[in-house]
C-alpha cells in the first residue's frame, strides 16, 4: 500500500521529534492492545505510554494514535472488515531491508501490546505468537540479503497481518482495567480467588464426637 494511503507519511511527520520506538512498533503495540481492549481516549493512551516508560507523545501524534486505535477496533470487530486490516510498514518503494526491519518492529510491538492485556490464549493463538516472536527476532544487517527475498517478506507480512485478525474475536476490556494501569501485578488474584484461598486455609472447627462423650451419671 502506498505510503500516503497507508498513513506512513502522516505518522512520520507526527512523530518526527519522538524517538522512543519506531512508527511500526508503536502501531504494533496499539494493534496488540486493540485486539483485546476498547479504544481508549487520548488520556488513556498517555497513561499506557507512561506506564511503559515512554516519553509523552507530541499532541498531534497522540491524536493520531487515538484515532487510529478507534479505526482499528472498528475494523477488527467485524469478521468481514477485519480482512482489510494492514500493519503499518513502509511500502515497496522502500528497500527490502527497511521493510523487513519495520515488520520485525511491528511484530515486537504487537507482542508487547497484547502481552499487557493479560488475556488467556488458545493453543492455536500460542502457536501464532510463537511464530510472530520469530519474526520479531529476525537479525539482518543492512548489507545482508534477506533469505527468500521479496517472496519471503510477503509471506511473513501476510502472516503478521493475520494475527490481529485471528485474535480480535475475544471479548474486549477497558484499558483502565488492565493490571498495568490499575496498579495491580499481572498475576494479581481477583477478590473471588482470594476469598476461595482464605476459605481453604481457614481451619475447620473441631468436630465433637457425641458418641464418644461420657454420659452424665
Amino acid at each position: 500500500m502506498n505510503d500516503n494511503i497507508s498513513g506512513w507519511n502522516t505518522w512520520s511527520a507526527a512523530i518526527e521529534d519522538w524517538s522512543d520506538v519506531t512508527i511500526s512498533e508503536l502501531h504494533g503495540l496499539m494493534t496488540g492492545l486493540m485486539t483485546a481492549c476498547y479504544a481508549p481516549d487520548a488520556a488513556g493512551w498517555a497513561s499506557v505510554l507512561e506506564e511503559l516508560s515512554f516519553a509523552p507523545l507530541p499532541t498531534e501524534a497522540l491524536t493520531l494514535l487515538t484515532e487510529e486505535a478507534e479505526d482499528t477496533v472498528f475494523v477488527l470487530k467485524d469478521k468481514d472488515d477485519a480482512y482489510g486490516f494492514t500493519p503499518l510498514v513502509p511500502d515497496d518503494e522502500h528497500d527490502l531491508y527497511e521493510r523487513v526491519m519495520a515488520l520485525k518492529q511491528w511484530s515486537n510491538g504487537f507482542m508487547t501490546g497484547f502481552g499487557i492485556t493479560d488475556c488467556q490464549i488458545s493453543s492455536d493463538e500460542k502457536e501464532m505468537l510463537t511464530y510472530l516472536a520469530k519474526i520479531g527476532a529476525i537479525r539482518l544487517e543492512m548489507d545482508d540479503e534477506f533469505d527468500g527475498g521479496e517472496e519471503s517478506y510477503l509471506e511473513l507480512y501476510e502472516f503478521a497481518r493475520m494475527v490481529p485478525i485471528s485474535f480480535a474475536t475475544r471479548k474486549r476490556k477497558a484499558v483502565k482495567d488492565l493490571a498495568l494501569i490499575s496498579g495491580l501485578a499481572i498475576d494479581a488474584k481477583t477478590t473471588k480467588e482470594r476469598q476461595a484461598e482464605e476459605k481453604r486455609a481457614k481451619p475447620m472447627p473441631p468436630v465433637i464426637d457425641i458418641m464418644n462423650q461420657d454420659n452424665p451419671s
